[in-house]
């Protein structure tokens, strides 16, 4: 076999192994970057999440939780799974209550599984004593795509810019 018998044969094959990565690179999944999409549908979930818990029905606004949720409260014991959210607002969602919160920032993970927000509430209700409490804070929520690709959150803490009650 020549030497130039032998450049062409190899020629060939690396013309075959480059039309077959081409082939191959063609057919694979690409990932789509939905982070936008994500970011909207969250967006949306979340105001809708406030006006509803602005109704006082616990049931729906637990509804939003994944069922291995943990909230995180201000002095008090963390809530993990749907059982204890629901104490936690039912407490919260008493009658008289108005609460209602809204987003500041909305990060959706390169993955396109997990999503974080932070944002500002606004609180009154009566307090133990039965005065009205006027409160507004702060809160992070951590969202996570279900396998049904439903978006929910598994975890949730908020706490009060005012100042600790002296006693």
């Amino acid at each position: 076999m020549t030497r130039r018998q032998r450049v062409n044969r190899w020629s060939a094959v690396l013309f075959g192994v480059l039309i077959v990565a081409v082939l191959v690179a063609a057919r694979a999944p690409q990932a789509k970057d939905e982070r936008n999409a994500d970011e909207d549908a969250i967006r949306k979930l979340d105001a809708e999440w406030s006006k509803t818990a602005g109704t006082l029905d616990v049931d729906k606004t637990v509804a939003y939780y994944s069922d291995d949720a943990s909230v995180l409260p201000p002095n008090e014991k963390v809530a993990n799974g749907k059982t204890a959210i629901r104490a936690l607002w039912t407490g919260l969602l008493a009658p008289g209550t108005s609460i209602s919160w809204e987003v500041t920032k909305l990060e959706v993970a390169r993955s396109g599984d997990l999503a974080y927000l932070t944002g500002v509430y606004h609180l009154s209700m009566k307090g133990p004593d039965g005065k009205p409490i006027d409160d507004v804070g702060k809160m992070v929520e951590v969202w996570k795509k279900q396998p049904e690709k439903q978006w929910k959150v598994v975890a949730d803490i908020f706490n009060s810019d005012l100042p600790m009650p002296t006693k």
